[in-house]
Formats: structure tokens, C-alpha cells, sequence
């Protein structure tokens, strides 16, 4: 039964995702902060961070469409979601990821 929970988790996609900041602020620290806490207890080993400061590198924000920082964009699985904020509510964050929260036993 432990090799089939083990396949399963496998076979699960890894969640790819981007964090856009505007440099080194409380604000987007803190975002970034928050998603890896959130990741980590939800999605551990299943997740890949992706940071991108559109002030060193400005021209990537019109592939995302990004509007305002910090946002998040899942990028896969499809279909592309985003959350603007900083990412303190995690209830918002999962839903928004679609990902369903782990129970604690």
C-alpha cells in the first residue's frame, strides 16, 4: 500500500511557479517568504519557485501580463492562475492555486 502512495505522489505534477517582485522590498520579501512556507506545507517536493525582479529585468512582465507586484503566476499545471499581494492569506493562496490544503492529523 506504501508503494502505491509513493507512485502516486510520483506521478503528481510539480506545480511551477513565478513570483514577480520590484526589487528587495518588505513587501515582496515578505510574498516570497509566505509562498515558500505555503509551498512547503502543502506541496512538498511537488513545487518549483521561479523569481523574477522586473527591476533588473523590466522587459518580462509583458509575458505574464503583470500589472502589479508581487504577483504570483502559476504557470503549470494548465490553466495559468495569478494572485496579487503578498501572499499572507493562505486559505486565498490555495484556492487560488487550486491546490487542496493537507490535513493535519
Amino acid at each position: 500500500m506504501s508503494a502505491k502512495k509513493k507512485s502516486r505522489k510520483r506521478d503528481e505534477p510539480t506545480i511551477q511557479l513565478r513570483l514577480y517582485v520590484a526589487g528587495q522590498t518588505t513587501k515582496s520579501l515578505g510574498a516570497f517568504v509566505n509562498l515558500k512556507r505555503i509551498c512547503e506545507t502543502h506541496l512538498a517536493g511537488r513545487y518549483r519557485i521561479e523569481v523574477i525582479d522586473l527591476l533588473k529585468n523590466p522587459q518580462l512582465a509583458a509575458g505574464d501580463q503583470i500589472l502589479a507586484v508581487p504577483t504570483l503566476v502559476r504557470r503549470l499545471p494548465e490553466p495559468i492562475k495569478k494572485i496579487i499581494g503578498d501572499l499572507s492569506n493562505e486559505e486565498r493562496v490555495l484556492v487560488g492555486l487550486d491546490v487542496v490544503p493537507v490535513k493535519a492529523s
